[in-house]
């Protein structure tokens, strides 16, 4: 296992290698939703938006870990909080087009409150031999690994995603035992995925042994023709022993419970996570890189907040 600051498995958005991911979540849902008394217990996800840093307290929520991305234009994002992954394919596992690097031209705070990750068209030393797409096309991907994990709690980022068909933008978790069970024994939980091909739509999903590829998940729809790049948006779960509930402004979506797990699909979710947020181009979800694919393209985070039950 490598013991370097990047996962060590095709972390990073994904998938359906086989099917659609609507249809592959349909097939573990049906499997694993066997029990009738798996409903709602009663102490399940509540909405949540927008709010000034802290604020949670009055709601039984106490914020542990944040970043505001202040700080000058053109900066980088503050290394006592964020770790850069670098790099290209075959790490991430998704035939990828992207080369992740630490530049300040792929990942830099944009002076007004935010952080801007950016896939351009660019050629770097060692780009050349890449092993899927153009070779030419380098992202920013950011980690809290070694910096800030934690197990259970409300994590939420107000993000805007980029239009263009091979984009995906994510916001998402992976368990930080990965130095001592490789992936998915670690765990993942992806708080959003908005697919340039679906761009009305965010997923949230968990993977784990035997639910590693597809995950199982759920998503939300805008209505009509809307699309999750004309604005911000507020991405969220809240993590407890017992279920992960997805939000979106405030809206609950989705709730995955221990209790529909099973050997086969174990739950593996009772260990720290550390926070990722990245903009992948091309691989198998969201197809080829094509002269209509708007570069650069550009995935604007205003904030990221952890909270835990106070």
């Amino acid at each position: 296992m490598h013991r370097t600051r990047r996962p060590t498995r095709r972390p990073t958005s994904r998938r359906p290698r086989t099917a659609s991911r609507p249809a592959a979540w349909a097939a573990a849902l049906a499997l694993l939703a066997a029990c009738a008394a798996c409903g709602d217990d009663g102490d399940g996800g509540s909405g949540s938006g927008p709010r000034a840093k802290g604020e949670d307290g009055r709601n039984g929520w106490h914020l542990t870990w944040s970043d505001e991305f202040k700080g000058a234009r053109g900066t980088p994002p503050d290394p006592h909080k964020w770790v850069h992954d670098t790099g290209g394919e075959p790490q991430w596992g998704n035939e990828e087009w992207q080369y992740y690097t630490d530049r300040t031209a792929n990942a830099a705070l944009d002076g007004k409150g935010r952080l801007v990750l950016t896939a351009r068209r660019d050629q770097l030393p060692g780009m050349a031999d890449c092993r899927y797409g153009t070779c030419d096309i380098t992202s920013g991907r950011l980690t809290t690994k070694g910096k800030f994990a934690q197990a259970y709690g409300k994590f939420e980022a107000r993000i805007r995603v980029p239009e263009g068909k091979a984009t995906l933008p994510a916001f998402w978790m992976m368990g930080d035992n990965d130095e001592e069970k490789s992936w998915p024994g670690n765990g993942e939980i992806d708080a959003m995925e908005v697919a340039g091909t679906e761009p009305g739509t965010v997923y949230g999903t968990v993977h784990g042994p035997g639910y590693a590829d597809e995950g199982i998940g759920g998503s939300h729809e805008l209505p009509e023709d809307a699309r999750y790049s004309e604005d911000f948006h507020t991405y969220g779960v809240e993590w407890t022993k017992d279920r992960v509930t997805w939000t979106v402004d405030g809206t609950v979506y989705h709730r995955d419970l221990r209790a529909r797990h099973d050997e086969k699909h174990p739950w593996v979710f009772d260990h720290p996570f550390y926070l990722l947020l990245n903009l992948a181009v091309g691989g198998v979800w969201t197809g080829s890189v094509t002269s209509s694919t708007p570069l650069p393209a550009r995935m604007t985070v205003d904030w990221v907040r952890v909270y835990e039950r106070s």
